[in-house]
């Protein structure tokens, strides 16, 4: 399949996990929100427009992405895709939930995210992503993320890009899947 977004021939990423297999499969699906827990998601990115379907903020800043990064998650799970803009994503019929634990530097607390997998798992999320980590572990994040996985939600975590060995929550724990970059 060749797509016409206009940065697919740079998404080197994309061909390396064998996302055109994936996409023999799925495009992703209405049924299957994807909660995107990070700075939030910016909704008027044109890649994303009528994407997110619901939104929450667990911080102490206005509900928008001022970071880029969970705009930049959200555009990997789910941009509109072969519109001739943008980027390719992996489930581009994916709906997402825009769920902002960490404020617009990109730092936050626990309890935020905390917060964040349990209303993502009480408001329908099917996955949850969570593309951040800290380096100790916290009972009130394991607990979130236990509840979510008792949900029947697949949790996926970072499993960090500091190339070594040390854990980073939440990805450690036993009902999350750790994910690392190639």
């Amino acid at each position: 399949e060749i797509l016409n977004d206009t940065y697919y021939s740079s998404q080197w990423g994309l061909p390396k996990i064998k996302a055109e297999g994936g996409w023999e499969k799925t495009h992703g699906s209405d049924i299957a929100p994807v909660a995107i827990v990070d700075t939030g998601i910016d909704g008027t990115h044109p890649d994303l427009s009528g994407k997110v379907i619901k939104r929450a903020n667990f911080t102490t800043d206005p509900d928008s992405d001022g970071d880029g990064h969970g705009t930049h998650v959200a555009g990997i799970v789910g941009a509109t895709t072969n519109n001739s803009l943008g980027v390719a994503s992996l489930g581009y019929d994916t709906k997402l939930f825009s769920v902002k634990v960490l404020d617009n530097t990109g730092s936050g607390y626990y309890s935020w995210i905390a917060n964040g997998v349990i209303w993502a798992a009480d408001n329908g999320a099917k996955v949850i992503n969570l593309s951040l980590g800290g380096s100790s572990d916290s009972q009130v994040l394991k607990d979130a993320v236990n509840y979510a996985w008792g949900k029947g939600v697949v949790v996926v975590a970072a499993a960090g890009n500091s190339n070594n060995s040390r854990a980073l929550y939440p990805a450690y724990y036993t009902n999350s899947i750790a994910v690392a970059a190639t």
